[in-house]
């Protein structure tokens, strides 16, 4: 089969899987759904389910894809950025700060529109200080952004430890919860996939210049590709698009390596069909992912992101078994 009609074909199963985890994640749950109550409810009849999926369980599965997909595209971005295939958006320390300005908004008693306004706040703050740094006199170099990353995420890391230490017993689970990923507070999924559309409209008319970028910048300036402002935009996006994910859900890790990997063994490294397959599958996965967490052992909820650890961890060590990693 030719590749690019390859490619075709798993971009097409992957919308396909995309819309059966939406509907397997408003079919389950402590009160389990046929299929036809759930059309009905979704297409706006009134009927005995219509509470239950409109009000609940859609709101969380979309903004659960759109999660999925911003992290998962934002760790394509970061691969091409850096040239590395074990780059993601978390190594950078965007969660990080993320997590510093919700815990403190949590505990300072703060209501969800505080905790996700600090988050956002404390993501871009931690942005604009990574990238600040590791452009210093101008020599901006991937090993100086990823190492001023690190860096940074460390330093947030022991925010997040000093906030633990200090709040409240009441508090304390809430804080736990939203460090390990949780979607249970994601009632309206319209910023997330509001970002999901920018990051996507911002990201894929580059896409060939993406492709050269790959390939080296000396190799990508030859051709025409102007490098510096090229890695300021895939910068920018991807650690806009992990700022919106994370302040809709909290800290969700392995998405962003995970995905790109399995994707692009599947249709290659061509940007133009794995940014919107990456962001497919990324969606698909935290979805059916957050499905099992809510059901798995109802009526307890389990945080989203300890499960897709669970999942991620030992397929990264299968592909970097395989070399693939």
């Amino acid at each position: 089969m030719p590749a690019r009609r390859r490619a075709l074909l798993v971009l097409a199963l992957l919308l396909m899987l995309a819309v059966v985890s939406l509907a397997t994640a408003l079919m389950a749950g402590s009160i389990p759904l046929a299929f036809d109550a759930v059309a009905g409810a979704v297409f706006g009849q009134d009927n005995a389910a219509t509470a239950v999926v409109q009000g609940l369980r859609l709101p969380r599965a979309l903004a659960g894809f759109a999660c999925g997909a911003l992290l998962a595209l934002a760790g394509a971005l970061m691969q091409v950025l850096l040239r590395n295939p074990l780059a993601d958006p978390y190594v950078l320390g965007v969660s990080g700060g993320a997590g510093v300005g919700a815990l403190s908004a949590m505990l300072f008693g703060f209501a969800t529109i505080g905790i996700a306004g600090l988050s956002f706040a404390g993501a871009l703050g931690a942005m604009l200080l990574v990238f600040g740094l590791a452009h210093g006199d101008g020599s901006w170099t991937q090993t100086r952004l990823l190492l001023t990353g690190v860096v940074i995420a460390a330093g947030c890391g022991a925010v997040i430890a000093l906030l633990l230490s200090v709040a409240p017993e009441h508090k304390l689970r809430g804080m736990l919860f939203w460090l390990m990923g949780d979607l249970s507070q994601a009632v309206d999924a319209t910023p997330a996939l509001l970002a999901l559309v920018v990051a996507l409209l911002a990201s894929l008319p580059f896409a060939r210049s993406l492709n050269l970028l790959a390939r080296g910048p000396e190799q990508a300036q030859a051709l025409g590709v102007a490098v510096a402002p090229m890695r300021r935009l895939v910068y920018i996006v991807a650690s806009l698009a992990t700022a919106s994910a994370v302040t809709t859900a909290g800290s969700i890790g392995f998405i962003g390596l995970i995905v790109p990997h399995l994707v692009r063994l599947g249709i290659g490294n061509d940007q133009r069909l794995l940014l919107p397959a990456a962001s497919l599958a990324g969606g698909s996965l935290l979805v059916l992912a957050d499905t099992l967490a809510r059901t798995v052992v109802a009526p307890v909820q389990l945080p989203v992101g300890v499960l897709t650890a669970l999942i991620g961890v030992p397929m990264f060590l299968f592909l970097l078994g395989r070399g693939k990693a």
